[in-house]
């Protein structure tokens, strides 16, 4: 099984190693550029953890074809990481219900947009399926996509224990709306396109008025809403660096039609002043104290350092959190809290999953089209559910790497 590097890390390349001390100016704005937009991010299931490209994984056999696809399915000849619990019966079924699904979306492609997109573009070199698939550090997933050396090409690793464990095997049907997602990242990760480079953005490390969780749950509404507001002044951020909503369509509360903005920047103010309104409610508002206190707390203890609208066309998802690796760690406050921050991207275009935990709020608009009050419950939940103690455990990890080693 090939070895796996789990390191938070983004599009644009050569940031800073650490920021282990006080940030200088320079540290600080190398770590900044490393966050505020993210053009490679992930959908929300558990387990897309960055893997370099240290060989093709050992696979047994000529592999099974598909009809129509240039790609086949192998069975990882190589060990097991830990007791799999599997039998050659299992392995059997899982590499048969794999092909079966595959064969079935090869005759419907068309439904499948993103595999469709992934056949026309020969991005798929090969799936493999490994009795467990895991990263570095023996984290188990579901699914992998790991860049290959031919240059946008990659392979698509998927674990048959996981496999079993949801009842997928001999179930092709079950698995391909579950399958079919995993092709955002086939098609993503294959793409070696010029990234966009972020750029740094002004944050106040030494001043910024964080405070202990402690505290936090002693503060009035207003306090906390009060605190919040001298965040954006230093430290919270809600536009993105890039400024990708820039001459993009806007929504009104609750259309899911799209306006055409009447300047280049109204769509980025529009969504600046949405995302702020919503916070206020967060940290303001009864609810959210007792349904997602995690909520709370993280955005006035330091923990995010940015809460933005994204147009982010590669990506299905509708929300993601992202978590600088520790080594990115940065020195804030009078306290000299070491915080790994995170950011909390809005996927504007995009509609909420039947399993994301804010889908009924959505009632099936676009993340854009949302209302204050809906925003506020599904950045809430997002930063509930997805906000980590350790950054590069579950979907907070991101790949780093952008070529082949």
């Amino acid at each position: 099984m090939i070895t796996r590097l789990t390191q938070f890390g983004l599009p644009a390349r050569g940031l800073i190693a650490s920021c282990r001390a006080v940030v200088g100016a320079f540290g600080a704005a190398a770590v900044m550029c490393s966050m505020v937009f993210v053009p490679e991010t992930q959908a929300n299931h558990q387990g897309h953890q960055a893997h370099p490209e240290t060989g093709a994984p050992p696979v047994a056999g000529e592999g099974r074809e598909i009809s129509g696809a240039l790609f086949r399915v192998f069975l990882s000849s190589g060990p097991a990481a830990g007791d799999s619990g599997l039998d050659a019966a299992d392995l059997d079924a899982a590499v048969q219900t794999v092909v079966d699904a595959l064969t079935i979306m090869v005759q419907h492609r068309a439904d499948y947009p993103r595999f469709d997109e992934s056949l026309a573009k020969q991005a798929l070199k090969q799936v493999v399926i490994e009795p467990v698939v895991v990263n570095d550090e023996g984290k188990a997933f579901s699914f992998l996509v790991a860049r290959t050396k031919d240059p946008g090409r990659v392979t698509l690793l998927i674990s048959a224990s996981a496999l079993k464990a949801k009842g997928h095997l001999n179930h092709p049907d079950a698995l391909i709306p579950v399958l079919a997602r995993e092709f955002q990242w086939v098609v993503s990760k294959a793409d070696t396109a010029p990234k966009a480079k972020a750029v740094s953005v002004e944050r106040d490390f030494q001043t910024a008025p964080i405070r202990m969780d402690e505290e936090i749950a002693g503060l009035s509404a207003e306090a906390r809403a009060r605190l919040l507001q001298q965040l954006f002044d230093a430290y919270l951020r809600t536009v993105d660096d890039q400024k990708s909503l820039d001459g993009q369509p806007l929504y009104e509360v609750g259309s899911r039609t799209p306006i055409p903005p009447t300047h280049t920047d109204s769509t980025t103010k529009l969504y600046d002043i949405r995302i702020r309104e919503a916070l206020q409610k967060i940290v303001r508002e009864p609810y959210f104290l007792e349904q997602t206190p995690k909520a709370v707390r993280s955005l006035l203890n330091g923990k995010i350092w940015n809460v933005t609208y994204v147009k982010i066309d590669q990506r299905d998802w509708a929300t993601r959190t992202r978590v600088l690796s520790e080594e990115k760690a940065v020195v804030v406050g009078e306290r000299r809290q070491r915080i790994q921050p995170a950011a909390i991207l809005i996927n504007v275009h995009r509609i909420a999953a039947s399993d994301d935990p804010f889908y009924r709020d959505t009632q099936g608009l676009p993340m854009g089209a949302l209302s204050a009050d809906q925003l506020a419950r599904v950045i809430a939940l997002e930063i509930q559910h997805n906000i980590q103690e350790k950054s590069l455990s579950g979907h907070t990890a991101q790949d780093a790497l952008t070529t082949p080693r």
